[in-house]
């Protein structure tokens, strides 16, 4: 078992926290939920923030002479400047943060469906965009494990956002420490995982964590950050994965019956057609690493990406196999 440091994560404080939505409710999440137990949580309501009460009038993002802005239609109040001033002055004032959980269509926080509209009156939206503090969020942090809590509900962003998320927060451990050692054990323990994601970058951090120019620790951990950010900015597809679960389990060719390697295969092949979650043959490998005492797969992040608590799988529709959420 992986001892894993928290991530810090600003979240909605609607979410889980208190009852600080325009209608006086709190939004009930059961991954919220069991995540508090490994996340530093710092929840911010940006509404009640620039001094809206609870319950309030709710607020739309309007697109006047090619312009957002955040109004309140029922009042006639334009929030743009204060949401703004507020969301600048709350992100700048964050010493260290590795994530974010944004409430899903809000005007304030959404991620990337909150409706715009092009007036207060009642008429129906004309496209869908991040709310005000949520632009800032991308704006400011796009590197970063973004998003709302209705799309985590999809197993397959659920993953990509767990991994990202506790590989980042290793990161920036390793960065704080300032000790090349430590860098190279990163790159070491994340191998596998790196050549899931992407095996460009896979070599590039090597390259730069081999440092042959001799440069100087601040050079090498900026260099390798931007690769870093760069092999997350997707999730890896379900066959690289498979290709690396067939690997991993190379290590115990020799120690398997024909009919133990048959079954692997088989579980690879149903995750592989989107009929298992990476959880399950993640767990048969982790019980053979166990059981053979294989000490340099027991190492590797990709067997325990993020807390096996929070493994919990949810069905993903078939059609939704290899759609890309994350344009």
């Amino acid at each position: 078992m992986r001892k894993f440091p928290k991530p810090i994560v600003v979240i909605s404080k609607c979410i889980e926290f208190e009852p600080v939505r325009w209608n006086a409710q709190i939004v009930s999440d059961d991954f919220v939920r069991i995540m508090k137990k490994y996340t530093n949580f710092l929840p911010v309501c940006p509404e009640v923030e620039i001094g809206l009460g609870v319950p309030r009038e709710t607020l739309r993002i309007v697109k006047q002479n090619n312009e957002l802005k955040l109004v309140q239609p029922a009042t006639g109040l334009d929030l743009t400047d204060k949401i703004k001033k507020f969301s600048a002055h709350f992100l700048n004032s964050l010493s260290a943060v590795d994530g974010f959980i944004l409430k899903s269509k809000s005007p304030s926080s959404g991620y990337k469906d909150a409706k715009i509209y092009p007036s207060t009156e009642k008429v129906g939206a004309i496209g869908k965009g991040p709310g005000f503090f949520g632009n800032e969020v991308l704006m400011k942090f796009p590197h970063l494990a973004i998003e709302d809590e209705k799309r985590l509900i999809n197993l397959r962003i659920r993953e990509h956002f767990l991994t990202k998320l506790y590989t980042l927060t290793d990161f920036r451990n390793v960065e704080n420490s300032g000790s090349r050692k430590e860098l190279i054990a990163f790159q070491s323990r994340n191998k596998l995982l790196f050549t899931a994601y992407s095996q460009k970058y896979l070599h590039k951090m090597g390259r730069i964590v081999a440092n042959q120019d001799k440069q100087d620790f601040k050079f090498t951990i900026d260099a390798y950050k931007n690769n870093l950010w760069k092999t997350f900015d997707r999730p890896p597809k379900l066959g690289a994965n498979a290709n690396v679960l067939i690997k991993a389990a190379g290590y115990f060719s020799r120690k398997l019956s024909t009919e133990e390697k048959k079954f692997f295969s088989e579980i690879v092949n149903n995750y592989n057609k989107n009929k298992l979650p990476l959880s399950t043959p993640l767990s048969l490998l982790r019980s053979w690493i166990i059981r053979f005492k294989e000490e340099y797969l027991a190492s590797q992040t990709f067997l325990e990406p993020y807390p096996e608590e929070l493994f919990e799988p949810y069905n993903l529709k078939n059609e939704d196999l290899e759609k890309d959420y994350w344009t």
